[in-house]
């Protein structure tokens, strides 16, 4: 037996948006009000705080991809020269960023 759902929520939408909505519902071969419902069922929030989180974690990960492009850059550049000690020894480097990275808790992306 289906579940009666008394609450009725409005969205405005645009002829096209609307059109858009109905066109993938009839393609899913269900109703829009249900196709709404599981997406968002899979939407994630952020709270606030998550979202700062995450943001630092970008900046880190930005970092040490930078860090590691100027590796490259060098390891190809002094292709006759390349000290590995030097380049494992940032290697290393990057791979405990990376671990203190994943260290991190996870953002609260179901917050609501």
């Amino acid at each position: 037996m289906a579940r009666r759902r008394p609450i009725l929520v409005a969205v405005r939408l645009t002829p096209d948006e609307s059109a858009d909505w109905r066109a993938k519902a009839k393609a899913a071969g269900v109703p829009l009000s249900a196709l709404i419902r599981r997406a968002m069922a899979r939407t994630r929030t952020w709270t606030v705080p998550a979202a700062e989180v995450e943001r630092d974690r970008t900046r880190q990960v930005s970092r040490i991809g930078n860090n590691l492009n100027q590796i490259a850059k060098w390891a190809n550049t002094h292709k006759g020269a390349v000290e590995a000690v030097e380049v494992i020894g940032h290697l290393i480097a990057i791979k405990r960023a990376l671990a203190a990275l994943a260290r991190f808790e996870s953002p609260d992306r179901d917050a609501r």
